[in-house]
């Protein structure tokens, strides 16, 4: 696909996003499997719940916009989700792995932060209010969810994962 105008670019971020957040979805899932601490088992869950309000957000501004949602695969994200996976199958110990989790699950955060924000300052150059304020939504999800995961992390995951 060539992208020759700012709103094609924006919309191909989009495009993007929908595939991270369907690829986010599926280890969201597999993560939430292998967990065995509760808290961290349930915020994986929860997270992957808001994932789909995010993902038919996303699918809502495309079709608003007359583009199709699925026209890209976000390599980025299936690059990160494998090294999760690797990274799982390397630690052993359910305290150690629960430590992993949450390093590997806020890489994934992370990635889906800067997209984000990127999709949404575009949203602004183009005088898109509403999709901006839908991304911003969405950003903010994000960050509360990284947030958890670092007091988690901080105050039970990681103590736990220290003292074996």
């Amino acid at each position: 696909m060539q992208i020759s105008t700012f709103k094609d670019m924006y919309l191909a971020e989009l495009q993007e996003l929908v595939s991270t957040e369907g690829l986010l979805a599926e280890s969201l899932l597999q993560m939430a499997e292998v967990a065995s601490h509760p808290a961290l088992k349930d915020a994986l869950i929860h997270h992957r719940e808001e994932t789909a309000v995010q993902k038919e957000r996303l699918v809502s501004l495309l079709q608003k916009h007359g583009a199709e949602p699925r026209a890209h695969t976000d390599q980025a994200m299936q690059a990160l989700i494998h090294e999760t996976e690797k990274m799982l199958g390397m630690l052993q110990g359910n305290d150690l792995r629960d430590a992993g989790l949450i390093a590997s699950a806020q890489r994934l955060e992370h990635y889906e932060i800067a997209a984000y924000g990127t999709a949404a300052a575009l949203a602004g150059q183009l005088d898109l209010r509403d999709d901006q304020r839908m991304l911003h939504r969405s950003l903010e999800e994000e960050k509360r969810a990284d947030l958890l995961l670092t007091q988690l992390a901080k105050s039970e995951v990681n103590p736990d994962a220290v003292a074996v």
